[in-house]
């Protein structure tokens, strides 16, 4: 089996050779870039990297302005390195386009649970390009391909926003419960205080919106969301 190729981009040398360290006999090559500019340069001209672990704070380009890049051209999977208790950061990642966050200092069971949570969503949306197309009003989705479409035009999604509209599209009119969401979207149970989903969900809508789509996504407060029938 070929191993997992990551991209850690961070400016702190100590803490990217202990998670070389840490995550390469788990079978992961690991290549390590320590300011932005270069770790985006590495990101745009490598096709073949599984997952990048990007640090917000760095000299050169901080974290947000490589993703904003990034997602120009890229659709990499990116777990963002995140100041502990700080939701700015996090929010704004996620708005950027990252897949999921973890906040500094983190446990490296965690990290390492993350890391495997992404590739497994990956792998899955490989394996469920067999299936048909889903079809609700103007919108397209089309998993062969990887695409979703709405009135002719396509919308650019991120990994975690395409499985999400997925299971939303496949379960219309019921109520998708946000655990549910976070178990077969991000790979991870729901964790307390999490505003990942919400923001994905913020995402679609607003590229949804772009194309001229009526808003599909109802919100039940405490519980997840129902993506209504559109005639």
């Amino acid at each position: 089996m070929t191993n997992k190729k990551l991209l850690l981009i961070d400016d702190d040398v100590a803490l990217t050779e202990l998670l070389s360290e840490y995550l390469s006999p788990q079978g992961y090559d690991i290549q390590a870039c320590h300011d932005g500019l270069s770790g985006l340069e590495y990101a745009t001209s490598h096709s073949d990297i599984d997952v990048i672990l990007l640090d917000v704070m760095m000299p050169a380009m901080d974290g947000f302005e490589v993703l904003k890049r990034l997602r120009q051209s890229h659709l990499t999977p990116v777990i963002m390195l995140t100041a502990k208790g700080d939701d700015y950061d996090r929010v704004l990642g996620l708005e950027l386009g990252a897949d999921d966050y973890l906040p500094k200092p983190f446990n490296h069971r965690e990290l390492s649970a993350r890391i495997k949570a992404m590739i497994r969503r990956s792998e899955h949306a490989l394996q469920s390009s067999t299936q048909q197309s889903l079809s609700i009003g103007s919108i397209v989705l089309n998993p062969a391909k990887q695409e979703v479409h709405a009135n002719g035009l396509r919308l650019e999604l991120t990994g975690t926003e395409f499985m999400l509209l997925r299971l939303l599209m496949m379960n219309v009119g019921d109520l998708v419960t946000k655990e549910k969401i976070s178990e077969q979207v991000l790979g991870r149970r729901l964790a307390a205080f999490d505003r990942s989903i919400d923001m994905h969900v913020s995402n679609i809508r607003k590229k949804l919106a772009e194309r001229d789509v009526a808003e599909p996504i109802k919100t039940v407060r405490g519980a997840g969301y129902i993506f209504r029938q559109i005639d």
